[in-house]
C-alpha cells in the first residue's frame, strides 16, 4: 500500500474511531480487532505509553476512547539548573532511576494491572540518544515479555496530535491543519495533511525559542523554580507595575529575516545582551523586568509575523487552513496564546481560523501524548519490531 494510501487509512481509522462509528477495516486488522475484543469483552485499545527524549521521565495509560487514566511526569530540573540546561549524562542516569517508579505509579493511578495493557508505545525520536534508549529499552523489554504489540513513535509528531485527544470531538482540528511546534528542541511550522504527512514550512536558523526562553532566563539571572527557566521567565514578566517600580523603555526588538519564512531566536537572545552591555551591573529589578518583557513581546511578534505569512502564501497556493495547532513546551505561554488569537483575528476578521492548544500539563513533554500518537497505528494493526532501532535525529516530513 503506497504511503500516502497508508496514512489516509490511519486517519480514517481513527476519526471512526473517535465518532464511535464502527472500522471498515482489513480482513487481517478486523481479525485482530474481532480478537482482541473476544479476549478482553472491551471495545477500547489500551496503551502503556514511555516518553524520556530529554530531561522528562514519563509513563502514561491512555484509552483509544481519549481517556488518559494516568499520566506522570517526573522533572529534572534541580539536577539541571547548575549547569544552564540539560546535561545528558545526569539525564540518563535519572531516567534510569526514576522510569520503574513512573512506570508502577502510571499503572496504581489507572486503576489497572500491566495485564489489561493491550500495546505498548515508545518515544522513537527525535531526542537525546542516551535518554531514548531509557525508554526504548523499558518498551520493548516489556513488550516482547508480555507478548504486547509495540509502536515507536516520532516525539513532534506526538505534540502535533495532542489536541486530537484533547479537543471536544465536535471541534477537532480537521486537516489539512497548520501546526506551530515550539519548544526546547524545536521551532517548527508545519502543515499536516493527515496523521502521518506532515511538510516543514519553517524552521529555526539557528537556536529554538525554547531554548532562547533559557538563555534570557539564565542571562537575567532567574531561578528555574520547579516549571523551568522559560515558564520562571513568563512568570517574571507577570510581576505587577507596582512591584517592579518605573520600568525604563526599550526599543522593540527586529522580526529578524522578513518577509521570509523561517525564525531565529538567538537574534533576540544576543539583542537582549547588547542592551545589557551597554548598562551598569548589577541590574535593577526594573531593568530585568523591562528586558524580559522585551524579549517575550519580541518572541510573540516572531511568531505571529510568521504564522500568518505561511497561511498568506498557502492561500495563494490554493490551500485553504482553518484550523491552527499549537503545542510543545513553549505553547504553554499564556502571553504567546493572547498574541496568536489576536494574529489570527487581524489575518482573517471575516471567517475565524479555529487555534487549539493542548492544556499546559499537556504542552510539555509527556507520555500520554505518545501513547495517543500511537494508538491510530494500534487499531490498524500496524505494530513495530521489538528490535526497531532509535532514531535521536529524524525530520517529522520522514514518518511512514
Amino acid at each position: 500500500m503506497p504511503i500516502l494510501n497508508i496514512g489516509l487509512h490511519r486517519q480514517h481509522v481513527l476519526y471512526q474511531t473517535l465518532r464511535g462509528v464502527p472500522l471498515s477495516e482489513s480482513p487481517s486488522a478486523r481479525t485482530r480487532t474481532l480478537a482482541f475484543r473476544t479476549h478482553t469483552g472491551r471495545r477500547t485499545f489500551t496503551v502503556l505509553a514511555f516518553e524520556s527524549s530529554a530531561d522528562d521521565t514519563c509513563a502514561a495509560v491512555v484509552t483509544s476512547s481519549r481517556q488518559i487514566l494516568s499520566n506522570v511526569v517526573v522533572k529534572q530540573h534541580n539536577l539541571h539548573e547548575e549547569f544552564g540546561g540539560i546535561h545528558p549524562s545526569v539525564a540518563i542516569e535519572a531516567h534510569q532511576r526514576n522510569m520503574p517508579g513512573a512506570v508502577r505509579m502510571a499503572l496504581e493511578q489507572a486503576n489497572i494491572n500491566i495485564h489489561d495493557i493491550d500495546g505498548i508505545s515508545f518515544t522513537r525520536g527525535p531526542g537525546i540518544g542516551g535518554c531514548l534508549s531509557v525508554g526504548s529499552n523499558a518498551a520493548k523489554s516489556l513488550a516482547a515479555a508480555l507478548n504486547k504489540p509495540l509502536v515507536g513513535v516520532h516525539h513532534m509528531q506526538a505534540h502535533a496530535l495532542t489536541p486530537l485527544l484533547t479537543t471536544p470531538i465536535a471541534d477537532l482540528p480537521q486537516f489539512p491543519f497548520l501546526t506551530l511546534l515550539i519548544s526546547g528542541g524545536h521551532t517548527l511550522l508545519l502543515l499536516a495533511s493527515s496523521l502521518t504527512s506532515f511538510r516543514i514550512l519553517a524552521t529555526t536558523a539557528d537556536a529554538s525559542i525554547g531554548r532562547a526562553f533559557d538563555k534570557v532566563a539564565r542571562t537575567l539571572g532567574l531561578a528555574w523554580g520547579t516549571k523551568g527557566p522559560g515558564a520562571a521567565l513568563e512568570e517574571f514578566c507577570r510581576m505587577n507595575d507596582e512591584e517592579a517600580g518605573r520600568l525604563p523603555r526599550f526599543q522593540p526588538f527586529p522580526v529578524p529575516m522578513p518577509g521570509k519564512l523561517a525564525f531565529s531566536f538567538a537574534s533576540l537572545h544576543s539583542t537582549v545582551d547588547r542592551n545589557i552591555s551597554l548598562m551598569e551591573e548589577p541590574l535593577s529589578t526594573p531593568h530585568r523586568i523591562a528586558l524580559a518583557r522585551a524579549f517575550q513581546t519580541a518572541a510573540a511578534r516572531q511568531l505571529c509575523v510568521k504564522l500568518t505569512l505561511g497561511l498568506q502564501k498557502l492561500e495563494l497556493k490554493g490551500v485553504k487552513v482553518r484550523d491552527v495547532v499549537v503545542s510543545g513546551g513553549v505553547a504553554s505561554n499564556a502571553f504567546l496564546r493572547e498574541r496568536l488569537r489576536e494574529a489570527l483575528d487581524g489575518h482573517s476578521p471575516d471567517e475565524r481560523i479555529s487555534l487549539h492548544f493542548p492544556p499546559p500539563e499537556l504542552c510539555t513533554d509527556n507520555a500520554a501524548m505518545i501513547a495517543w500518537a500511537s494508538m491510530h497505528r494500534f487499531l490498524a494493526g500496524d505494530y513495530d519490531d521489538y528490535t526497531v532501532d532509535l532514531c535521536a535525529k529524524w525530520s517529522i516530513e520522514h514518518i511512514r
